[in-house]
């Protein structure tokens, strides 16, 4: 282990127990060490922002809700820190969450019993971006073996507690990459496009959000492959985006149907209640969507 590390405060209510449990569920960023029993210990390797460097992390959660972090594969742990707070979304202070819903008791009651839960993102803008293509008109899992194999021949190795990770591919390494296996060619090209836009920063977190969503929708979808879905997806998953209802989110929609007694179809209507969880909009909309996908499991 280098011996970059750095400790994290929650600014309100923050399991990274709940964290890691998404994760261990949630196929595109699954770690893949396998077993039934997630553990306490997040370790994640991934691309640096900016300069693409692979690092890895551990991160553990002390009794009194600090997260103390260690950082592998570079010296200085600022860049990385930011990094890690925005995918624990543990950048947004949360205190006023409880109240702001108190409004909406059905929202209030999901967020009791999510036990701390908050977005878990992936690392990058680029790589939410990445898996939007990937995962376009194909099952999940499909995809997910996807990326786990251009991992393996693209990305890069990195031990952190005695364990082997894998980076996804920096975009220097796909743009080289004339060719992948079990992808079309027109993904490829796409995955490219999108190689290209990130080592021209126009995939910045900080300038996405910064933008507003209605800016940053647009940029995003003249992305080729990224339509409205893929590009809300990068902005609330990838740039870590607090307040923003996916319009695209067909899931997100027929949950929230499920649980107001509305039609999933109505948008507008959608729209107008998330309006009541702002300015954490998205935060209860991943809320939505994780306890979906666990009725579901």
């Amino acid at each position: 282990m280098s011996a970059a590390r750095f400790v994290l405060t929650p600014r309100g209510d923050f399991s990274l127990a709940e964290a890691i449990r998404f994760l261990h569920g949630f196929e595109p960023l699954a770690a893949g060490e396998g077993g039934d029993d997630p553990g306490d210990t997040l370790r994640l390797a991934f691309c640096s922002d900016g300069d693409w460097r692979p690092v890895a992390i551990q991160a553990r959660q002390s009794r009194s809700g600090r997260v103390t972090v260690a950082v592998a594969g570079v010296d200085e742990s600022g860049p990385v820190r930011r990094q890690v707070e925005r995918m624990l979304s543990l950048d947004v202070d949360a205190t006023a969450l409880p109240d702001a819903l108190h409004d909406d008791p059905v929202a209030a009651a999901l967020l009791e019993h999510s036990h701390g839960l908050r977005p878990v993102c992936f690392a990058s803008p680029y790589e939410a971006a990445c898996w939007a293509v990937l995962s376009q008109r194909i099952r999940m899992s499909q995809a997910a073996g996807i990326r786990r194999r251009l991992c393996d021949d693209l990305g890069h190795v990195i031990e952190v507690d005695d364990v082997s990770l894998t980076t996804f591919p920096r975009p220097e390494a796909l743009l080289a990459a004339s060719s992948i296996p079990g992808l079309p060619q027109f993904k490829v090209e796409r995955l490219h496009a999108i190689a290209a836009a990130a080592l021209d920063r126009r995939l910045d977190a900080a300038r996405l959000r910064a933008a507003g969503p209605e800016q940053a929708l647009a940029e995003l979808q003249t992305l080729p492959g990224i339509g409205p879905f893929g590009a809300e997806l990068v902005l609330v998953r990838g740039a870590g985006e607090p307040d923003h209802f996916a319009r695209s989110e067909r899931r997100l929609h027929a949950a929230m149907a499920e649980a107001y007694g509305v039609d999933a179809g109505d948008v507008d209507a959608l729209a107008e209640i998330a309006s009541r969880w702002s300015p954490f909009r998205s935060w209860i909309g991943f809320l939505f969507r994780a306890r979906a996908a666990l009725v579901a499991a």
